[in-house]
């Protein structure tokens, strides 16, 4: 009898398999075994220092997870290390190089933040670019290295403390705000710089010292209530709780958390509310002390203030300014600052004028500055989280959460209250989300879409 017919049926489940199980490797290989690097054991251990110097320096002065690390890899990557691992938390930055022809290394930096400094993050940005180039040495890039971390910074104290009391004028200006209000706004937000950098001296938690900077701000407006003065201190309030919001980290935490960085995220997310906790604390109890000496404190509603859009305009823009000049920024990043905050006022009105809600415009905007920062930053020699950060400043919904606040310590409106603070934190994440969308979009037209870039957005993809 024959025996074909026997063994086309046992070939069948074979084809069966053959058909549906995959035929190559995974999407993303797992744990591949690196091969020799090419380079001696002192080489690799100096320009591995020198990429962890530079990503150490740029997480210090607000830079991304994302940014920092592929940072890290390009500049490792041009002196021959090309199979690096890096890894960051919010205080610490790790990178390793494994190769079969030397002893495996690893460093690790504490990182130290020192605020916003555009300057200094821009010539960073500008020593790893020509080390990508191959145009410096190691250890020249080291010695330039030093010399960008050691510089004076662009300008005086009393310049930088400036910036912020032009902050808080131009946020009473865009709130309806006469220029008597202005004035006080920028006088008690030089109080309130000077007061914070004293306790920071001293080494008092950040927690403290925004709730001691809250804490003087509605002091001042409930002094000028008691006094008689005829003025909108609300405004005064509302003015200094922009320069203390901690909701600028909210842009870092979501771009670190849509990258891939959950680490990161979740500690710069949880410094956003332990920071904004502390302005609420400051806020709350001298508005509590006010009310139990039956201060006529009072809020004003922004619907029944008309400020002309060439005011706002305007004020928008010189706060985008103000912002950059608080943030060290060069003349060079005063001017994009404040062509940023004049758009993003300006795409807002536009997006309010279609009939958009206050959240999707101002993500709106976000998007168009974080797109625009992205894809000319490069260009123009200066940082996209400039053009990104003094973009959304004027957009800050410091009136809301004042609102919000006076309504639940002073009007025992807890539901109308907890309302306007939601309302407020809406805002923020949706400034947050449109920044982080407009840099994704624009990062392919700033050139920056390399195989690093990529590899790091790779983090974010849950595809095998």
């Amino acid at each position: 009898m024959s025996r074909e017919p026997v063994q086309g049926r046992a070939r069948l489940p074979d084809r069966a398999r053959r058909a549906m199980i995959g035929s190559g490797p995974p999407t993303e290989p797992l744990a591949l075994r690196a091969g020799p690097g090419g380079v001696d054991e002192a080489t690799a251990r100096s320009a591995l220092s020198l990429a962890l110097r530079i990503g150490e320096a740029m997480m210090a002065v607000g830079a991304s997870a994302a940014d920092v690390t592929a940072s890290a890899l390009r500049v490792a990557a041009a002196y021959g290390l090309t199979d690096c691992q890096v890894d960051m938390t919010f205080t610490s930055l790790t990178i390793g190089y494994d190769p079969d022809d030397v002893p495996p290394l690893t460093l690790m930096r504490i990182v130290r933040p020192r605020g916003l400094d555009y300057t200094r993050l821009q010539g960073i940005t500008d020593l790893a670019t020509e080390v990508t180039d191959g145009v410096l040495g190691v250890e020249e890039a080291h010695r330039r290295l030093d010399a960008v971390l050691a510089a004076p910074h662009p300008y005086r104290r009393s310049l930088h403390a400036l910036g912020w009391s032009g902050v808080a004028a131009c946020v009473a200006a865009l709130l309806g705000g006469n220029w008597l209000v202005a004035v006080v706004a920028a006088v008690t937000t030089a109080v309130v710089e000077r007061t914070i950098r004293a306790l920071n001296r001293r080494g008092l938690p950040v927690f403290f010292q925004q709730a001691a900077g809250a804490a003087v701000v509605t002091s001042t407006a409930v002094a000028l209530v008691a006094a008689g003065v005829d003025i909108r201190a609300s405004l005064v309030v509302a003015a200094g709780i922009v320069v203390l919001l901690a909701g600028l980290y909210l842009v870092g935490a979501a771009e670190d958390a849509i990258s891939g960085f959950p680490v990161t995220a979740a500690a710069r997310a949880f410094e956003v509310i332990t920071l904004t906790t502390g302005i609420v604390v400051g806020i709350a109890a001298v508005l509590d002390v006010a009310r139990r000496v039956e201060v006529p404190l009072r809020v004003v509603d922004p619907a029944t203030v008309t400020v002309p859009f060439a005011v706002a305009l305007t004020a928008a823009a010189l706060m985008g300014g103000s912002w950059a000049l608080a943030s060290y920024a060069g003349p060079r990043g005063l001017a994009v600052a404040v062509v940023a905050g004049g758009l993003s006022w300006a795409t807002t009105a536009a997006a309010g004028a279609v009939g958009v809600g206050p959240a999707v415009a101002s993500a709106a905007a976000a998007a168009v500055v974080g797109f625009g920062g992205e894809a000319l930053g490069g260009r123009l020699r200066v940082p996209a989280l400039l053009v990104a950060v003094c973009g959304i400043v004027p957009l800050l919904p410091g009136l809301a959460i004042y609102r919000g606040l006076f309504a639940v310590v002073v009007g025992g409106d807890v539901a109308g209250g907890t309302a306007e603070l939601v309302g407020a934190a809406a805002i923020g994440l949706a400034l947050a989300a449109g920044v982080v969308l407009g840099r994704y979009l624009g990062r392919p037209l700033g050139g920056q879409l390399d195989r690093y870039e990529r590899r790091v957005r790779r983090r974010a993809s849950l595809v095998d």
